[in-house]
């Protein structure tokens, strides 16, 4: 029997299991999976069961939970489709030509994303841009969207005076992110399925969206409208917290007038500091050339602790964005006096006495491996005064954090195998190991890819959800190209097919 994406399996057959804090006597030898109403229903060797219904062969292929992203901006990353790419820009000028060079929208802007202006030679300059791209509305947004460089006409359009150098930074530029993310639903809609798409076939089951916007709405209309490729868990934002309260909102319920239950309410998220790239990031030493830069606390103690409050008394949890060492210092802080669950999203520069903290409160480290190796060069530059730990995975893992493996796409692309690999070696490109004492073991590394995280990693165990990937040779054994260049043979989500090659 053929069998096609959104068919149910019976029975995936001649499979292998992986993975961490394995339960079953099976090792290495071939096992059939038995499937049921969405659920995994018995375990047994190959051939021993009676291979009833439809059979999915996994040819040798190794059985995986199926895996988590916890960290997305899914509209902005879907829109990187339309927009051009800028990771290659060498210069100010260079990126500047770039948008010269591209074409105008439906709307009549040109946007450009994932510029990275740490180390171009020259500034970004309002007189540059002018010059390339003249009356066309022109926005470029840096890879870390803390910041955004915008001609005069853009500036302009956005109702912002210019100033000589057209870059905003932080709430200015997170506003202008918002504007340009609202684009209306036929367009955005469909780039979201294809991304969903895309993320499936990577083993991709579920996904925590961070959307700068009221979720529920928009992944109701979803639903409504045959998406069926993913679970997703969306943010709330402070602006819309009263609202989500006075509605009754809760972590964990699902979607209010949802078609089915793939889609439900996440953590309140609150970014309290700014980036690395920016140099915004709140640290507890000055940015180089710059002693009066410490970057910034977007949100202090006392009003965080408020939103976190209110947020845990109505049952919601908190995800709190923090990068730099005072910001991971007053996020753990606000858990403590709180009493509130949840995460710290990024965690990129941690005191070693804040490391251990986590596990005492219970906080999960959602953290994006991949930002390690993109900033590494900056890290070294920028941070090389600080004395906290950058990226530290392996000393929160060592101390009983639950890592919570994510992308931060589009800062990062959506890919759990490149985040994985990023874990366990610390390289990419042929260059050797960036602090190689901070990688972490590959069942690691998979069990944080999954939807409970290192600490409480999904199973493939009888009764469990059908949430599995099949991929073509085991990811704990396989090395740093290996890892990056896995392939996915099937996706199945609550037991249907999300995805199959």
């Amino acid at each position: 029997m053929t069998l096609a994406r959104g068919d149910a399996p019976d029975v995936i057959a001649n499979a292998r299991l992986t993975g961490s804090q394995r339960t079953d006597p099976f090792g290495s030898d071939p096992v059939d999976v038995h499937l049921a109403e969405g659920l995994v229903v018995d375990i047994a060797p190959a051939g021993a069961l009676p291979r009833n219904g439809r059979v999915l062969d996994a040819g040798g292929g190794c059985v995986i939970p199926g895996l988590w992203d916890h960290h997305v901006h899914t509209v902005q990353w879907a829109l990187t489709a339309q927009r051009v790419a800028l990771g290659g820009a060498e210069s100010a000028a260079h990126a500047a030509a770039l948008m010269a060079a591209a074409e105008t929208m439906s709307d009549g802007r040109r946007v450009g994303s994932g510029y990275r202006d740490a180390f171009w030679p020259d500034a970004p300059d309002l007189a540059v841009l002018d010059a390339a791209t003249g009356d066309v509305p022109t926005y470029l947004i840096n890879a870390d969207v803390h910041s955004v460089w915008l001609n005069t006409a853009a500036l302009r359009r956005e109702g912002f005076a210019p100033d000589g150098v057209g870059v905003l930074r932080e709430e200015p530029a997170f506003e202008i992110s918002r504007r340009l993310n609202a684009v209306d639903a036929s367009v955005s809609d469909p780039l979201v399925g294809r991304m969903a798409q895309d993320a499936a076939a990577r083993g991709v089951v579920g996904l925590v969206d961070l959307d700068m916007a009221w979720n529920e709405d928009a992944w109701v209309r979803r639903l409504a409208d045959g998406f069926d490729a993913l679970r997703v868990v969306f943010g709330i934002y402070p602006e819309f917290l009263d609202r989500a309260v006075s509605e009754g909102l809760q972590t964990g319920d699902v979607a209010r007038g949802a078609a089915s239950d793939l889609v439900r309410v996440g953590p309140l998220k609150v970014i309290t500091d700014g980036s690395l790239g920016t140099r915004t990031a709140a640290t507890s030493h000055s940015y180089p050339g710059d002693p009066h830069n410490h970057g910034v606390l977007t949100v202090d103690l006392a009003t965080l602790v408020d939103l976190m409050t209110r947020a845990t008394a109505a049952g919601i949890a908190s995800a709190i964005h923090a990068i730099g060492d005072v910001a991971n210092s007053h996020a753990l802080d606000a858990f403590a006096a709180t009493g509130a669950w949840g995460t710290i999203e990024h965690a990129q520069l941690v005191a070693h006495a804040d490391i251990p903290r986590f596990a005492r409160l219970g906080v999960g480290a959602s953290v994006q491996p991949e930002h390690a190796l993109d900033d590494r060069d900056l890290t070294d530059r920028v941070w090389a005064g600080q004395t906290a730990q950058p990226y530290p995975l392996r000393a929160l893992a060592d101390t009983g954090a639950n890592l919570l493996f994510g992308s931060d796409a589009p800062v990062a692309p959506l890919d759990p195998w490149a985040t994985m690999a990023a874990a366990v070696f610390r390289t990419r490109d042929g260059r050797a190991a960036w602090q190689p004492e901070q990688r972490v073991d590959a069942a690691t590394a998979l069990s944080a890819s999954t939807r409970g995280g290192s600490i409480e990693p999904a199973r493939i165990e009888p009764g469990d959800v059908a949430d599995l990937a099949i991929c073509e040779r085991d990811p704990l054994a396989a090395d740093e190209t290996g890892l990056r260049g896995m392939r996915v043979g099937a996706t199945l989500l609550g037991g249907r097919l999300t995805h199959l090659a």
